[in-house]
This record gives structure tokens, sequence and C-alpha cells, in this order.
């Protein structure tokens, strides 16, 4: 069986219809969270992932979008471009839509292969919110008594793949915003329990000319080119 995993996607649909249209044998598609926010294509992003995901996991911007949840007015930065962003899906989004993104799953098991596959946005944890790179270490006490063969995992936006307590921690990377110093769209294909890491590099620009379009202001405009163009936040 040929798993497409996805995560992060960001509604950034250039970065996801590049995917889509490389990868059009997999059987099934799994998608751990974060459809939303830094990007306005939220609506066709959402739509995708409802006719082609097979399970969908809820991750914290789609539960922040979903809830309302606002973030403090006057800041700067990446927090003001997602204020921005935000705005816009209130704007655009119908209630079936809002109602979809919260009535996501938090975490989710399932079988494949042979396989026990575990899957949430963060960590076992806290699904939707504890932040963890690859660091052995780190994930030792959340996974401790996880009984799986393999988690995955989004939310950090890096790929990896690590072994703890003799689980394998899977994270895809992120479709929409990478974070690891590479530009292009981030995804895995998993295969008879073997994980494949794969890029794909899109048109980023048509990602920048739906935010321009939507409004977003100059300031975030010229954080979304660095951001998209160098593939990492730490400018």
């Amino acid at each position: 069986m040929r798993i497409l995993v996805l995560a992060d996607i960001h509604a950034n649909w250039p970065a996801l219809r590049a995917i889509a249209r490389a990868e059009p044998d997999c059987d099934e598609c799994l998608v751990l969270g974060d459809l939303v926010d830094y990007g306005v294509s939220a609506r066709e992003v959402i739509r995708w992932v409802q006719a082609h995901a097979s399970q969908v996991i809820r991750g914290n911007h789609d539960h922040a979008v979903a809830q309302f949840i606002r973030r403090r007015p006057h800041v700067s930065g990446l927090k003001q471009f997602l204020n921005e962003t935000r705005q816009i899906h209130w704007q655009e989004l119908n209630c079936s839509e809002l109602n979809y993104l919260g009535g996501l799953p938090t975490q989710l098991t399932l079988y494949r292969d042979g396989l026990k596959l575990r899957l949430l946005h963060a960590t076992p944890r806290d699904p939707l919110g504890e932040y963890l790179l690859p660091d052995v270490t780190r994930w030792e006490e959340p996974t401790r008594n996880l009984q799986a063969d393999i988690l995955l995992v989004g939310h950090t936006h890096i790929p990896f793949e690590i072994e703890c307590h003799g689980l394998r921690i899977v994270n895809p990377g992120s479709v929409g915003q990478p974070r690891d110093g590479i530009a292009s769209a981030s995804y895995a294909v998993l295969e008879q329990g073997h994980v494949k890491f794969k890029r794909i590099a899109y048109d980023y620009t048509e990602t920048l000319t739906d935010l321009s379009a939507a409004g977003i202001s100059e300031e975030s405009l010229v954080l979304a080119r660095k951001i998209l163009e160098s593939g990492t936040i730490d400018q």
C-alpha cells in the first residue's frame, strides 16, 4: 500500500496542487493537521483534503480558526502575518467549513500493512501544542507508554524520522511553509513500512500573488516572500 502523508499545508494551494500532481497513484492520503493560516487559499485546501484524504487530524491552527481564537492586536512580523490571514479565513469560510476544521479528531489509530500507526499533530502529551524537534531525548517521556509501530506527526515543519522506545516517529515536514532551510514543498510516502521523504518545487510567486490579491499588507508580503524563498522563519 502506498500512502501519501501530508502536514502543515497552511492554505498554500499552489504547493498542495504540485504534490497532488506529482503523486497521482497513491492508494491513500493522510493529513496530519494545519490546513489553514499563513495562506489565503483555505477553501481550496479544505475541499481537496475532503475529496482526497481518508484520514485528517486537527492541528492547532485548524482549532484556532474554528474556535475564533484571536491573537493580540498591534503585533508585527509572523504574528501580524498570521492575524491577517486568519481574519481572511473568518471572512471567507462558511459554517460548514469551520465546523469541519473544528470537528477533526486530535488523534487516530490506524492499521496498515500489518503496522499500527498513530496519527496526531504535535506530541502524545499535547496533541495540539507541544513543539518537539527531532531530539530523541526530548521524545522519550511523551512516547514512553505509546503502543504503536509508527507515530506520524507534524507541527514543527521539519521532516525527520527518529526511533524512541522502539517506536518510529515520522514527520513529513510542511507542504505550505517548510522551515528546514529548503523552500520546496515537503511530504512523505509510506509504503510497506518504508518512509520516503520527498520534496517538490512549485511556483511560490503564485502563492504571493494570492496573498496580495487578498489584501495582505506589504509588510506581511515581504515576510512571506522571505519565508517561501528561504524555507525558514529565522529572518
